[in-house]
């Protein structure tokens, strides 16, 4: 079984030693790695050219979105097998080796593998225990699998046309609901893990969960979820304070109701998370968590609408 690990980057030059190194550190190591590089300006080709320890092919693609840069490497490559991972993550030693190993089953078409936050600060901890779900969360029979973490057949990625590549965001919940589509559920494998580091700062949050929700809209996705968003702030919440304001006070009391529903299950993802921080930093953290929440909520309900007009330009 030949298998190929595919990856798109763009200036990754600070993220993508710590990849290529746990790929090199592979105990079952791939036959080759095909690396689509969409335009990078930084050092990352430098480091892709320095590169022995890998059968590592590099093809050139400026100005791709990420979907037509994994294409046009899946299309390069020349494995029946295809495992998928980005730049900015570290695999742990045995990935490659758990995600690939279903396919000896000849029936076996999708692989899922899953992914644990790796914070370094006390923000990251606090992004990381708002916005990724631990394992026990996750229903294996309904678990659409991030491109961090994924193998499938070249023949199945054939077969539902490739990643959309009209989507520049979101494109691979699309992939996966093409795959299921056609397929049914995915063999879901926990064990093939990799570390993601989540965004370091507010700002880079908010244009990562704009372009999100912009996806969504484009894509027409989670129109319920983003409908209850909208209700819940621009309706319920200031419902709510008129009322506490013109009938009674003890309307506001159903802000102290909903705001621990709203963030309990953050809070309980942090309380095993962190365990290496200080008192200080672990309330700093638990701060944090309803900052995170709400900026994110925010950037999806502006992004939302911009990708449904686009959509709506795209039919017309």
């Amino acid at each position: 079984m030949r298998v190929s690990v595919v990856i798109t980057v763009l200036n990754e030059a600070d993220s993508l030693p710590r990849l290529l190194d746990s790929l090199a550190a592979q105990t079952r190591p791939p036959d080759e790695v095909v690396v689509c590089d969409g335009g990078s300006t930084d050092d990352t080709l430098l480091l892709l050219e320095a590169e022995s320890r890998l059968p590592l092919r590099v093809i050139r693609r400026p100005g791709a979105n990420i979907s037509e840069g994994r294409n046009a490497a899946i299309r390069a490559a020349t494995g029946g097998v295809i495992a998928v991972t980005d730049a900015g993550v570290c695999l742990s030693p045995q990935w490659l080796e758990r995600i690939v190993a279903p396919f000896e089953d000849a029936e076996t078409q999708v692989v899922a593998g899953f992914f644990r936050p790796d914070p370094q600060t006390v923000f990251e901890t606090a992004m990381g225990a708002t916005v990724l779900p631990e394992l026990r969360e996750i229903n294996p029979a309904h678990f659409n699998p991030s491109s961090r973490s994924v193998a499938f057949r070249k023949s199945a990625w054939a077969a539902v046309g490739g990643y959309p590549e009209w989507l520049d965001y979101c494109e691979d919940l699309i992939f996966d609901f093409r795959l299921r589509d056609l397929y049914g559920p995915f063999v879901f494998v926990p064990e093939a893990l990799v570390h993601f580091r989540p965004r370091s700062s507010l700002r880079a949050f908010f244009v990562q969960y704009y372009r999100y929700a912009r996806g969504d809209g484009r894509a027409d996705l989670w129109r319920r979820r983003h409908a209850i968003r909208y209700l819940t702030y621009l309706v319920a919440t200031p419902l709510i304070a008129l009322a506490g304001a013109l009938v009674s006070p003890w309307w506001w009391a159903l802000y102290l109701i909903s705001i621990p529903g709203m963030f309990w299950v953050p809070w309980r993802r942090l309380t095993r998370m962190w365990g290496g921080l200080s008192l200080t930093q672990k309330l700093q953290a638990a701060l944090w968590v309803p900052v995170i929440r709400i900026t994110g909520d925010i950037a999806k309900m502006i992004g939302y609408p911009v990708g449904v007009l686009w959509r709506r330009r795209r039919i017309l």
